[in-house]
């Protein structure tokens, strides 16, 4: 789109390593566009700089492209614990997180973070959520349990396509089932102050009241 050209011309570039980061998941990876890319991942950096969170738990790491993004927001003294649930992602994501600059400020690990954040016993200061859309319900409820007051969430492709405006789903369409049924629980929910961008595949900000 003319629009999506426009706003990437007026915004701050894509990092090198990003860049080659970005090529190398559409080369290798059967699902690319599940990679954050230049808007999105300079939207990231941005809301981090902001928040100034010292714990980041992202949830759905893929081939690592949101975390290095927010990795270079970090104030100094951060870290981000991101957790991937498919072992066979980790070969290709684990050379970009130990190549970059941000090495030492990104935990990665292979495991379901429904199981693994419980056993932490620690709080967040932000959390990123994008993972098995049909789990969301349960990510936003560990992510708030686990998460700071005046902590935030952000909850990536709310808007699915569009798929979301769909009346009735298929009974099949798991995915878009469990978006909406997240998008209806977050928008009741008194526990939080919260607001849906249309960016690219819908990117809902989520502030736990203190």
């Amino acid at each position: 789109m003319l629009t999506d050209d426009y706003i990437l011309s007026h915004i701050d570039p894509e990092p090198p390593y990003l860049h080659a980061l970005y090529r190398d998941t559409h080369l290798k990876l059967l699902y690319p566009r599940m990679a954050s890319g230049h808007l999105q991942g300079r939207l990231l950096k941005m809301l981090v700089q902001m928040i100034r969170p010292q714990r980041v738990l992202e949830i759905g790491t893929y081939s690592g492209y949101s975390a290095l993004c927010m990795a270079e927001g970090l104030p100094e003294g951060g870290r981000i614990l991101t957790y991937e649930i498919n072992d066979e992602q980790e070969e290709f994501t684990r050379p970009w997180f130990d190549n970059s600059p941000y090495a030492a400020c990104i935990d990665f690990r292979i495991g379901d973070a429904l199981n693994e954040v419980p056993r932490l016993q620690q709080t967040f200061d932000l959390v990123y959520i994008d993972a098995d859309k049909r789990k969301y319900v349960e990510y936003y409820e560990i992510s708030l349990q686990w998460l700071r007051p005046g902590g935030y969430i952000i909850a990536d492709n709310t808007l699915w396509d569009g798929h979301v405006l769909e009346e009735h789903p298929r009974p099949s369409d798991l995915q878009t089932i469990g978006i909406r049924h997240f998008n209806d629980l977050v928008a009741q929910d008194q526990r939080v102050e919260k607001v849906i961008l249309p960016l690219r595949d819908g990117l809902t900000l989520i502030r736990k009241k203190d």
